[in-house]
């Protein structure tokens, strides 16, 4: 071999030596970054775990325990690496890739709970009307009408509409005085104002009072009014943990704001005790003839109507009935039951009755006695159906205790936590509550620490209908539940027994 052959042999093989220094170099580079962002990712993870606060401590050091050990997989894959340790960067860009996600998610999860938490506040919708064929089109083109106007009740917020109407037109407006909402609505069709001025929440009111009247004005203008409640609820993280809590369930079918005023079609009190893990639903008809505390000064009123003036004076209609204190509450659409049921798959219901559900439900279908299989559309209509099934609204009642204890029972299924995050979402647009993050996140991480089995009963208060005057329809004659005073009297002594601590007779397990 001459020469010049053995300097070009020597250069090729420094060369290819430097190519591969440099190849090893990179590699090097390529696992430490791999084992920096595996790093990072997993206090990421961590951080986004202790912020969410709802694993208890032990499931928190397995985690961080699995996490070490994952990294120090991923470490000695690249110290003691064999074929440039390729095994080890896809394990450790899959275990980013798993950590990327996990952390989004759990993140997401807790923007989620505050959204759906700490409400303690309402809205109040006012809104001006005019006949549907009145050539105004906006508040402006009112600016010289007469408004009917009321201030029995609801007057803080009428004054507050009045004040934002003259800022807003610069100018006073002319006002006549009524009694009611059903004088305002009958002295604008007779033509004695050209618009009236009140809560939105009164709508579904007047239209019993008035069928068609939705159809018959259109609104010029709306005005929303946050009003903050005090409902002396305490905020600590364990204060759902150590004793007895009552929480009042309000279901209602309106569209967009869930905070908003307006009727309870669904009126449920869970009656909690952390301790002997007990629950008991009462429910109780949404005509029931009651008095509004602080409200309808000792005249009656449906139940139903109490939502009118707020989430607060439902607690408290309900608190007096049934000698208790009432300071959660959970308001929901209960229209979104339909998706919210869907993504947890369908529920098993039980059923008292064999029935057909009329048109009126949104579904017609044919409902066996026992357990019934529904899809949300199908579970909807089975709670709100009340004409098809003996005693009626009272019948409805026990009816959607039935659908949210399926629907508890599903959450508390192992299942579940393939699709939390969807029902998050869900819930997150249509529920609202008063708990507090701390506390809802407290009650969970106490759950999961002690994994203690629950058990549930349903109760429903019974009455006889009956037409009378509410205090809020004016002296229109609606129909109304008489309550029974014995049914009440034996539910406020199973709330007795829960409160105290013992056993509820006939109670089922939830999970």
């Amino acid at each position: 071999m001459s020469k010049k052959q053995r300097t070009s042999d020597k250069t090729g093989r420094r060369s290819k030596q430097r190519g591969r220094s440099r190849r090893n170099q990179n590699n090097n580079r390529f696992g430490a970054f791999c084992i920096i962002l595996q790093t990072i990712l997993s206090l990421a993870f961590m951080a986004v775990l202790m912020m969410i606060n709802i694993l208890p401590l032990k499931y928190l050091s397995l985690i961080a325990m699995v996490l070490v050990f994952l990294w120090c997989i991923t470490l000695n894959t690249q110290i003691a690496r064999k074929r440039r340790g390729i095994a080890g960067k896809v394990f450790s860009l899959v275990l980013v890739g798993c950590l990327s996600m996990g952390t989004f998610y759990i993140a997401q999860a807790n923007g989620v709970l505050g959204m759906i938490t700490d409400g303690n506040f309402q809205v109040n919708n006012m809104v001006v009307a005019v006949l549907a064929d009145d050539p105004a089109e906006s508040i402006e083109g009112a600016a010289d009408y007469n408004f009917g106007v009321q201030f029995e009740r609801g007057g803080d917020n009428m004054q507050a509409a009045i004040t934002d109407i003259q800022e807003e037109l610069g100018r006073d407006i002319n006002m006549t005085e009524f009694d009611s909402v059903q004088d305002q609505a009958t002295a604008l069709h007779d033509g004695k104002v050209e618009a009236i001025l009140y809560n939105d929440a009164y709508t579904d009111l007047l239209e019993e009072a008035f069928p068609g009247y939705k159809d018959s004005v259109k609104i010029i203008y709306q005005h929303s009014i946050r009003v903050e409640l005090n409902l002396g609820n305490s905020s600590s993280d364990d204060s759902l943990t150590k004793k007895p809590f009552t929480v009042y369930i309000s279901g209602i079918d309106v569209y967009g704001d869930i905070s908003q005023t307006s009727r309870s079609d669904v009126n449920i009190i869970a009656v909690v005790n952390p301790t002997t893990h007990q629950v008991l639903l009462v429910t109780t008809p949404r005509d029931y003839y009651v008095e509004i505390p602080g409200i309808s000064k000792g005249e009656k009123d449906k139940l139903t109507h109490a939502g009118i003036y707020g989430v607060d004076a439902s607690m408290d209609t309900l608190a007096e009935l049934y000698e208790t204190e009432i300071n959660y509450y959970v308001r929901l659409n209960f229209t979104s039951m339909i998706d919210i049921v869907d993504i947890l798959g369908g529920v098993d219901v039980y059923s008292e009755y064999e029935f057909t559900t009329s048109k009126d439900s949104g579904y017609v279908m044919d409902v066996k006695k026992g357990i019934n299989h529904f899809n949300g559309e199908q579970a909807l209509a089975f709670s709100r159906e009340r004409q098809n099934v003996p005693d009626g609204d009272n019948t409805r009642g026990k009816d959607q205790q039935a659908v949210i204890t399926a629907m508890l029972k599903k959450m508390l299924s192992p299942t579940m936590l393939l699709k939390a995050g969807s029902v998050m979402n869900q819930v997150s647009q249509n529920v609202d509550t008063n708990v507090s993050q701390a506390q809802l996140t407290g009650l969970i991480r106490n759950q999961l620490g002690t994994n203690a089995t629950w058990t549930i009963k349903s109760v429903a208060a019974e009455g006889t209908g009956a037409k009378d005057v509410c205090y809020s329809s004016g002296k229109q004659q609606l129909y109304v539940t008489k309550p029974d005073r014995n049914s009440i009297d034996s539910i406020i002594e199973e709330v007795n027994i829960v409160e105290e601590g013992g056993i509820l007779e006939d109670a089922e397990p939830l999970n």
